[in-house]
């Protein structure tokens, strides 16, 4: 294929909230490219929640699989994303398959360009906890996908040389940053509406952490000790409030009535789109998360984050002193809490520390790195955090 005959044609897939954010800046950069022809396919895994970032980044998918179910599992997942890819990408026959990150419909999405033998690129490849089922089952979504892969796009060196270690070829690695931080500077320059208690949140207190849990792993008694210890703050800082956007996972929201409802300055909300939500997280004072995406965005606004795992596939946070791995413990969150709250120096040390995961540009490094995949550009230098000042 020499790019004069034909357009490259590249078909992005993607079912989810988190995945849409991290696609978006890509799609928009393939839209820019004069010599590609770009495809958007969604499964809408998650409907509501991804639809709130299509809106907000304005895309439009050419397909649309719409296989989210009342009480799906993943075996009905995978079966839907597979039926339905099945047809797309034999009619299309695209060029290159783009899949992100580790959901089912990244694995799944794979899965289908392989056996219809077309190549695939992995955004954010090479994650890794080697756990095989922590967290379940993005884990070996990951690991399996990055066995289909015929290009990896890990977003820092840590992930590439975890793909190295695996036996991927370095001329098909390209370290690229987290499009993630491209989709949260573009996203920051747009209007946006708060609720009106989470408003008051940030006018009647002093300080505000951003809470969020959804882990399968912690669901039950790890999700009881979080809260409890959350209470336990509140008692001794009347300067703080949670702010707490709660999943729609009634074994998430079985916890927080038994524990959390009707706590003083404690802000329970439904799920927040994605504008509502960046500006909260910019507007708090640290971060409380199970979640992945969270501990790349909150460093790239100076937000120290305590993560709620025991094992995280993203330690660069760590390293770097962006993020701490606290557990669910109730005695350790309410310690590492604390200590953000009580000591300035602990909590500025976490709050400067260097951002490990992207610039803003990782969607052009992506784009470049295509190119030259299939011959037509040079290889884009890879991506590397403005300083080196590693947090012992």
């Amino acid at each position: 294929m020499t790019g004069e005959s034909k357009k490259i044609k590249i078909i992005s897939i993607f079912g989810t909230r988190p995945e849409a954010i991290k696609m978006a800046p890509v799609i928009r950069e393939l839209k820019s490219c004069p010599d590609v022809d770009s495809r958007v396919v969604v499964t809408a895994q998650h409907r509501e929640m991804l639809d709130q970032v299509l809106a907000a980044f304005n895309i439009k998918p050419d397909y649309d699989l719409e296989i989210m179910r009342p009480g799906q599992d993943l075996f009905d997942v995978t079966v839907a994303v597979l039926k339905g890819l099945k047809g797309i990408l034999e009619v299309e026959r695209p060029d290159l398959v783009l899949v992100q990150g580790d959901t089912t419909t990244t694995f799944t999405g794979a899965l289908a360009a392989f056996y219809c033998q077309i190549p695939v690129g992995h955004i954010e490849a090479g994650l890794r906890t080697y756990q095989k089922y922590a967290p379940f089952p993005e884990e070996m979504n990951r690991v399996l996908t990055t066995r289909i892969a015929d290009i990896h796009f890990p977003p820092t060196d840590r992930s590439r040389d975890a793909l190295l270690k695996e036996g991927i070829d370095s001329d098909i690695i390209f370290v690229t940053g987290n499009p993630v931080i491209d989709a949260l500077y573009q996203a920051l320059e747009q209007p946006f509406h708060l609720d009106p208690e989470i408003s008051r949140a940030f006018r009647d207190n002093k300080r505000v952490i951003l809470l969020t849990t959804h882990r399968r792993e912690n669901l039950g008694a790890p999700l009881q000790d979080v809260y409890m210890a959350l209470r336990e703050v509140l008692l001794a800082h009347p300067d703080v409030a949670v702010v707490f956007p709660v999943h729609k996972n009634p074994a998430v929201r079985s916890e927080v009535t038994s524990v959390l409802q009707g706590v003083e300055r404690v802000y329970l909300t439904e799920p927040l789109d994605y504008l509502p939500f960046i500006n909260v997280m910019k507007r708090a004072y640290l971060v409380l998360t199970d979640s992945g995406g969270i501990q790349e965005e909150a460093p790239a606004l100076g937000k120290p984050v305590l993560v709620l795992r025991e094992v995280t596939e993203r330690p660069e946070a760590a390293a770097f002193g962006t993020a701490r791995l606290i557990g669910t413990d109730r005695c350790k969150v309410e310690d590492e809490v604390n200590r953000l709250l009580d000591d300035e120096g602990a909590y500025l040390e976490m709050a400067n520390a260097a951002n490990p995961y992207g610039d803003g540009r990782a969607a052009s490094r992506i784009i470049q790195a295509i190119y030259c995949y299939f011959g037509l550009r040079e290889a884009p230098a890879d991506f590397s955090p403005a300083e080196k000042s590693i947090v012992p």
